[in-house]
């Protein structure tokens, strides 16, 4: 790196560019020590854009030796006194991005391409099976070198995610998959280490049922920031960054710090464990020096929400952090289990919040502000089609609404969004529509203004407030507003607001579920 240019590794996958470039780097090398000196097959499973790739190509520059891109890192004084440090092994690095994986022969493929590329080194038969390929390839590997393999495996689940909707072809795949890394189980001898990563485990490929050597750290305390930073790590590395940003928002450092923990920070991979930044975000946040929705802008889970919509999940447990789930729940992926808590906290839309000693299980729940708005964003259209921006019944122009007063507004907003959900099917009533949509619609516009969705007793439904308001909202199903509006009253939500020089709206709310819409509008003095 010359002069004062700082460069940060946004979307730098290759640690060998990363070095000879001089990119920005958080040194994670102490784990790649603590692996290689510890068991020697692992397997990580981390949300997209997590870092997983990059680690695993610094797993590679380390065994094939490269000691010179290590220079000043941890490692380097960890593995001074060890006299066979820095050999070089073969090392097979499998990278399962960057290809669609819609037609049937697209595995096999890249699995082929591989091959080749490695044959061309040590030799072998291109006209026998992929499995039998690769098995002679480990072991003309060990007689050439006089070394045991290390087989790196990235993204491994790639070509299975994205076929989630089409059986045959994940069927397809997950065969493919059976017989080509089922070898490394009698190839035992022939390996000095196995990693591989995904953002998912499949319970059911032969990677895990047959590789039961295969030690998964997902959840491991050890290495529960294997992948991402910590607040201590960015500190450490990226102040002038921290300091550039601060000034640009008009924040203090600890101001701009709080903001970026709020929109990025809060992945806990082990209870109680340092929360963990998502990279990809925070980079992106310090390099533009604004608060976007930068890792949830690169993907939208379509296929996670329409399965939530389909299957009537009540969205509210989000807030609630009613959401449990055992270890081995999610850490396995079953096609057939109809729970798709496991997936949403695989593909990093929930994280561990809490843990619970007494039943063993985890709490789960939102990790941060990007990922919470982005994904209720997301499945606010397949609950409400119609509330787009623009369309004069979406978050966009209650807000505006809000920030006025205007009442007769706010009311017609929300009696048209009601009036535009789609009927379905009779197995989805009314008030879980109602529920759902209420939660969503009042989080949203929590990004906008200081808005409190009800979690516990005793509290209004929602407490909206802006410079100039404040909204006290009670919503009933199929009772009067009157009713919503005495509970407001006999429950004393206004109390807090008695000194308040803002002018306070006590508003209750009737919904009919039989004709499914907002009935009555109440506003009480």
């Amino acid at each position: 790196m010359s002069g004062d240019r700082r460069v940060l590794p946004i979307g730098v996958q290759s640690f060998s560019g990363l070095r000879e470039d001089g990119f920005l780097y958080v040194d994670k090398t102490r784990y790649i020590y603590e692996l290689a000196h510890s068991n020697k097959q692992y397997f990580l499973s981390r949300p997209r854009r997590f870092g997983k790739s990059l680690f695993l190509s610094t797993l590679r520059a380390y065994w094939e030796g490269k000691k010179e891109l290590f220079e000043g890192l941890d490692i380097v004084e960890l593995e001074k006194d060890n006299e066979k440090a820095w050999q070089p092994y073969p090392v097979f690095y499998f990278d399962f991005n960057g290809k669609n994986y819609q037609k049937n022969t697209a595995l096999e493929e890249v699995l082929n391409m591989h091959l080749r590329s490695w044959e061309s080194i040590y030799g072998g038969d291109s006209s026998l099976s992929l499995e039998e390929r690769f098995q002679r390839l480990l072991a003309a590997a060990v007689a050439k070198t006089g070394r045991r393999c290390v087989v790196l495996v990235d993204e491994y689940d790639k070509p299975l995610l994205e076929v989630l909707e089409n059986d045959s072809l994940e069927e397809h795949n997950k065969a493919v998959f059976k017989g080509f890394f089922g070898k490394l189980k009698n190839n035992d001898d022939y390996l000095r280490f196995v990693f591989i990563t995904g953002v998912t485990k499949f319970s059911k490929v032969s990677i895990f049922s047959d590789l039961n050597q295969l030690e998964d750290i997902s959840l491991d305390e050890a290495y529960s920031a294997i992948c991402g930073m910590t607040a201590e790590e960015i500190c450490a590395v990226f102040q002038p960054e921290l300091r550039r940003m601060s000034e640009k928002n008009g924040l203090t450092e600890e101001q701009c710090l709080r903001k970026l923990a709020h929109m990025y920070d809060g992945y806990h991979f082990y209870p109680d464990s340092p929360g963990v930044y998502n990279p990809f975000s925070l980079l992106n946040a310090l390099k533009k020096g604004d608060f976007g929705a930068y890792w949830f802008a690169t993907g939208t889970p379509t296929f996670l929400v329409r399965r939530l919509k389909d299957m009537h999940f009540n969205v509210r447990q989000f807030a609630e952090h009613t959401i449990y789930a055992e270890a081995s729940s999610i850490t396995d992926y079953r096609a057939d289990n109809p729970d798709i808590v496991p997936l949403l906290y695989q593909t990093g839309y929930l994280t561990i919040v809490d843990y619970d000693k007494a039943t063993g299980l985890y709490i789960l729940g939102f990790p941060n502000e990007e990922v919470e708005y982005g994904f209720l964003k997301s499945l606010f259209p397949e609950y409400v089609p119609d509330a787009v921006p623009g369309s004069g019944k979406d978050i966009y122009t209650l807000r505006l609404r809000l920030l006025e007063g205007d009442t007769e507004s706010i009311r017609d907003i929300l009696t048209a969004l009601f009036a535009s959900i789609p009927y379905t099917t009779n197995d989805a009533p009314f008030e879980h529509y109602f529920q759902s949509v209420l939660y969503i619609l009042f989080t949203l516009l929590g990004q906008f203004v200081q808005c409190e969705v009800r979690s516990s007793k005793g509290r209004a439904d929602c407490i909206l407030e802006t410079e100039k308001f404040v909204y006290i909202f009670e919503f009933k199903l199929d009772k009067s507003a009157a009713e919503a509006l005495q509970q407001i009253e006999e429950q004393g939500y206004a109390l807090p607001y008695k000194a308040d020089t803002r002018q306070v709206f006590k508003i209750g709310v009737g919904f009919d579920s039989k004709e499914r819409c907002l009935a009555e509008w109440e506003i009480g003095r």
